[in-house]
């Protein structure tokens, strides 16, 4: 049993995501939306968007650049001393097949999060590992929503319990 099972009411959690935003959002939004509450821990949980937006809207974010935004926020919190998480993005549809039109641009950006969390000695909760592994033995029928999400993106409860789940893990690593 973790030391910290059963604390949870002593934390105080709070979040700052904003529905459609990218990494060069949370970056311009830094100051005002977390840094001024003075967090312990902030959980960076980006990266959907600057994929999706980029076939569904053509406003995503390029790899390269992604990246120096990502580092330019982890900067800002080290500055601070605020203990970062890093998070892999989930999925963008939830075939088991390999078969959703972004896996390939999700897997990519998840490996530049990897690597940044490695690169900065920071905890990442792979969202995309976790999620690929519940979907290989939970969608038998290749669904391509309505077991974690209800619209391929965004989450049902199930699929936040499991990102709450994985989330409250780290902080009991860290912690």
């Amino acid at each position: 049993m973790s030391r910290l099972a059963g604390k949870g009411n002593e934390y105080e959690f709070a979040g700052a995501g904003i529905g459609g935003n990218k990494v060069y959002d949370l970056y311009l939004r830094m100051e005002e939306d977390v840094l001024a509450k003075n967090p312990d821990i902030v959980f960076i949980y980006v990266g959907v968007n600057d994929v999706w937006h980029k076939t569904m809207f053509g406003t995503g974010t390029d790899p390269d650049k992604f990246e120096k935004f990502y580092q330019a926020i982890l900067n800002k919190l080290k500055a601070r001393n605020i203990k970062a998480i890093l998070c892999t993005p989930a999925v963008v549809g939830e075939k088991t097949d390999m078969s959703n039109p972004l896996d390939g641009d999700l897997n990519r950006y998840s490996n530049i999060i990897r690597s940044m969390a490695a690169k900065n000695g920071l905890p990442l909760v792979d969202l995309r590992k976790k999620f690929i592994e519940y979907l290989s033995k939970n969608n038998p029928g290749n669904e391509e929503k309505n077991i974690l999400t209800y619209d391929r993106v965004h989450m049902n409860s199930k699929g936040d319990q499991l990102i709450a789940d994985l989330m409250w893990e780290a902080v009991q690593l860290i912690n």
